[in-house]
Parts: structure tokens; C-alpha cells; sequence
């Protein structure tokens, strides 16, 4: 997995790229942990992101309640198959999915 850091301003977008899963998620929620300060607006944007396990959903749960206290995150250009476990856990209702 990569995650490549894009921050303009008070937004940061995270591309992240690969696998998320139990080895991997661990990363991308110490590069959340570490870059959140100061952001109002954070976006996943997943066009390459080829899967995503339980312990990935369990960080994007955990970013989506800090930045409900101090912005609003989204998450954008996810594929059939990243979408399609959004819907089957029930984070389509949870996130906002561009």
C-alpha cells in the first residue's frame, strides 16, 4: 500500500493505493493520527485502492469521528469492489461517498 499526502490549505487528501487491510492499516492511521491537526476537510480518494478490509473500515470509522468534531471527511472514486463493501457493512450510510 502507498498513500501519497496531498494538502492544500486546510484540506488534506489522502490517495491512498493498494491493499488496506490488517497489515497495512496501521500506517494510514498513524499518517491520519499525525496530519489531522488543523484540517477541516479530509478526503480518502481511493481510485486505486483495490481492497478493503474490516481493520481498514475501523480507521476511516475512526477518522470520521474526529473529523465530525472539527470538519467533515469524504471519500471518493472508490471501485465496484470497495463500494460494494461500503454497502454490505453499512458505511455507505456512515461516510460521505463521492
Amino acid at each position: 500500500m502507498t498513500i501519497n499526502k496531498i494538502s492544500n490549505g486546510s484540506t488534506l487528501t489522502l490517495v491512498v493505493e493498494g491493499r488496506l487491510e490488517t497489515i497495512t492499516a496501521p500506517e494510514l492511521e498513524a499518517v491520519v493520527k499525525n496530519e489531522i491537526d488543523g484540517v477541516t476537510e479530509l478526503i480518502f480518494d481511493f481510485a486505486n485502492l483495490d481492497y478493503i478490509s474490516s481493520a481498514g473500515l475501523r480507521v476511516l470509522l475512526s477518522a470520521q469521528k474526529k473529523m465530525m468534531v472539527q470538519g467533515s471527511m469524504k471519500v471518493i472514486n472508490s471501485n465496484d469492489i470497495v463500494t460494494e463493501i461500503f454497502s454490505v457493512t453499512g458505511f455507505d450510510d456512515i461516510l460521505t461517498l463521492e
